[in-house]
């Protein structure tokens, strides 16, 4: 018995990062919440998905400093940058479910609130968008990768 509690409590342990990981075919598919605002294009300008310009472009966000690409952010998503926020995949998801909220929380500053509006509250299209996000992004290692 007690085997199979262990065993059931480490199932329990491990199954939501197992979930977390997302699908990236998907997140191809439910990136087009996002292109009305944000496109992924790379620094050569190779167009990876046609989006819009009003947000950031996504291309190189994994391992990205918040606040650093070349785009007009709000003043609290440069301070979270500067707080050493770094986008990986719990700050990503975390973020786009309710960016206004999170930019509090992150810099216990109830004034703070990012420019980004949309909500994105199912935490598994999250996690999907993040894989696509990955799977579409240049190698992050040793830098950061501001686009």
């Amino acid at each position: 018995m007690k085997r199979l509690l262990t065993a059931g409590l480490a199932i329990a342990l491990f199954a939501p990062q197992a979930f977390a990981e997302g699908d990236a075919d998907k997140g191809k598919k439910n990136f087009n919440k996002c292109k009305s605002c944000h496109m992924v294009e790379t620094a050569d300008g190779e167009t990876i998905v046609k989006g819009g310009k009003t947000g950031p472009n996504l291309w190189g966000v994994v391992g990205r400093t918040a606040g650093t690409a070349d785009f007009k952010y709000s003043k609290y998503l440069v301070a979270a940058g500067e707080a050493a926020l770094v986008w990986d995949e719990e700050e990503f998801t975390a973020y786009v479910a309710d960016p206004s909220k999170y930019l509090k929380g992150y810099l216990d500053d109830n004034k703070a609130r990012g420019k980004m509006n949309f909500k994105l509250k199912k935490a598994e299209e999250a996690a999907n968008i993040w894989a696509y996000l990955t799977s579409v992004s240049p190698a992050t290692e040793g830098a950061d990768s501001g686009s």
